[in-house]
């Protein structure tokens, strides 16, 4: 029996495992549902290169999601997450920029003042987690963590172009999106690669450390609830080559991710009372698992410039302006067509996830409710406004006009999509919150001997992408566990 049993080899899994692991005397066990390679030589050359998203139709290490984006009528689409070892920062475009020292501000508010996880508390962290290939020197920086984190200095022609329009129209330049002050402006997006190679979590932090005794990680498992003796956690269901089994361990953590940490919470009898004895699932503990669900909606502007596209990681720079980053992607995702993503990344709409059925195969149903709040629709408006201002200083053409501002809104929803950084669906937040899931320490509310440690727990839109957010939830995780 393990001391701390993982469910999820994804970025927080393996992060947790090889800290925790770290001390001899404490027994880890990771499962993950999908494949593990115990090497980088192992691993195939997609997950290992950064100029690729190995996201396509016939990736076999993907979990697939059909989900609403918004209503009235209903946009569909269907979205993607990491099923392999390793998780969504195996198969990701390596953007790694830090969350902002506002987000952690409105994190403490929803603590009610707590400074557990303000930037002050989290910069020692992310400088854990990261070796800065750039700017290690600097004090807010780390230049010996297991990240190596890195900025093109040769962009390509379409990267080096937005640039230019940027600064033209009057934006600042930012030297290091990843300072605390880096404020608005354009800069150069720090990735998670070296050598043209992407360094997620399972090369950066599990594989150095799968030759300790006390680590064992299993692949391709699938858990499928949690097992409770009353209301402490005991162990955990699973099915693997087809067979059933139960691990049991003093402590178990979900790293599953957003989507299915929530819903195994659900399917363990965690959440909503009433939906649960719906689906014939007996009530451990009433929580909003699900009732709140977070994401950047991002509304792409296809459009044409003959430029050359050489190998390079699919996004390079980015503008940040108050809470909407504009994306001028690097690398085509149709063939002669370049995309240019509007985003906006503290959204007041917020979605759901509930289940569907209690049987594990079942993937959860997910509602992001996007545009439902008018300030995200404005935001948007004026944004698109400032894209289409940048296209022309490029002389690019937009496949798909942009109308006026009047009649935007049908044009936003007919080229609505999502930055897939799903969070909050296992909110945290004090014991008196009746939006909270998990406390300050990412410990369940209203059961013992479990936790939950990953994207879930945020409960604040976060103002940039969330990986490097998501291993510093996770060092800081480890912290706690081991205290």
């Amino acid at each position: 029996m393990a001391d701390t049993l993982i469910v999820g080899g994804g970025t927080a899994g393996c992060v947790l495992a090889e800290r925790l692991s770290a001390d001899p005397a404490h027994t880890v066990r990771l499962l993950e549902a999908g494949r593990l390679w115990a090497s980088r030589d192992a691993m195939p050359a997609e997950l290992l290169d950064a100029a690729s998203l190995p996201i396509g139709p016939e990736a076999s290490w993907l979990w697939r999601y059909e989900v609403v984006l918004a209503d009235d009528p209903p946009v569909q689409a269907t979205i993607v997450r990491g099923r392999v070892i390793g998780g969504s920062g195996a198969i990701n475009g390596g953007y790694f920029v830090r969350a902002t020292v506002a987000d952690f501000d409105a994190w403490s508010r929803v603590l009610g003042g707590s400074d557990a996880w303000s930037f002050d508390s989290v910069l020692p962290l992310y400088c854990r987690v990261e070796r800065d290939l750039d700017f290690g020197a600097q004090p807010w920086h780390g230049d010996r963590g297991p990240i190596p984190v890195l900025r093109s200095s040769d962009p390509a022609p379409v990267s080096a172009m937005f640039t230019e329009a940027c600064l033209a129209s009057g934006f600042a330049e930012v030297p290091d999106l990843n300072a605390p002050d880096s404020g608005e402006g354009v800069g150069v997006v720090p990735c998670n690669c070296d050598q043209g190679r992407r360094i997620g979590p399972s090369i950066g932090y599990l594989l150095p450390a799968l030759g300790r005794p006390n680590l064992t990680v299993a692949g391709e498992t699938s858990v499928t609830r949690v097992r409770f003796e009353g209301t402490r956690a005991v162990g955990v269901d699973y099915v693997r080559d087809g067979e059933s089994g139960t691990e049991w361990a003093d402590r178990i953590v979900l790293c599953a991710g957003a989507i299915e940490s929530a819903a195994l919470l659900l399917r363990s009898g965690i959440g909503d009372p009433a939906q649960l004895r719906s689906l014939g699932i007996p009530v451990v503990h009433a929580a909003p698992v699900g009732s709140w669900l977070s994401d950047h909606p991002e509304v792409g502007i296809s459009y044409l410039l003959r430029l050359a596209e050489p190998p390079t990681v699919p996004l390079e720079t980015v503008l940040e302006v108050d809470d909407v980053e504009i994306r001028p992607y690097a690398v085509s995702f149709t063939p002669g067509v370049h995309r240019l993503g509007v985003t906006l990344m503290r959204p007041q709409s917020s979605g759901t996830l509930r289940l569907r059925s209690a049987d594990p195969d079942a993937a959860p149903f997910i509602d992001y409710r996007y545009l439902t709040a008018e300030p995200d629709r404005a935001r948007l408006r004026d944004a698109v406004a400032t894209a289409g201002g940048l296209l022309r200083r490029m002389n690019a053409r937009p496949v798909d006009p942009i109308p006026r501002p009047a009649d935007l809104d049908a044009w936003l929803r007919a080229n609505l999509a999502t930055s897939q950084h799903l969070s909050g669906t296992c909110r945290m937040g004090r014991e008196n919150d009746a939006a909270a899931v998990v406390d300050e320490q990412c410990r369940v509310h209203g059961v013992t001997g479990l936790s939950v440690v990953d994207l879930s727990v945020v409960p604040v839109p976060l103002g940039r992408g969330p990986q490097a957010t998501t291993m510093m939830i996770a060092e800081k995780a480890a912290a706690q566990l081991r205290s």
